[in-house]
């Protein structure tokens, strides 16, 4: 099994929380210390180097595994994709109007409701 990182869904991550931050591309790379041309080849669909991608991940607060996809897998339902909640769990955290409890209480809501669909499918 060959496991890389999907990169589309780690630069939407990245862009939700830069923008709910307000932040620019390169306020961001000042802030978290990479380079400007990072997030173009993000943005390009190159992937960065494990340095960069333990940063960015940090950063987001958000467990990396997020962000793995297994190349042999083919195809996947919808409700099984873990690109759901990579997607989801940046926005959330990025909330200012959500306490850390709520945050965590919508997270362990959300992930149920994945997995209560994905045993009915």
């Amino acid at each position: 099994m060959k496991t890389q990182i999907n990169v589309p869904v780690l630069y939407a991550a990245l862009e939700a929380a830069k923008d709910s931050k307000g932040l620019t591309w390169r306020s961001l790379a000042k802030l978290i210390e990479l380079s400007p041309s990072l997030f173009s080849r993000l943005a390009n669909g190159l992937k960065p180097d494990a340095d960069a991608f333990a940063t960015i991940v940090n950063w987001l607060g958000v467990d990396a595994s997020q962000f793995f996809i297994d190349e042999n897998v083919q195809s996947r339902s919808a409700a099984s994709q873990p690109e759901l909640m990579g997607q989801l769990v940046p926005l959330l955290r990025a909330r200012k109007d959500l306490s850390a409890p709520d945050i965590a209480y919508l997270e362990d809501l959300i992930a149920a409701t994945i997995r209560r669909a994905q045993a009915s499918d």
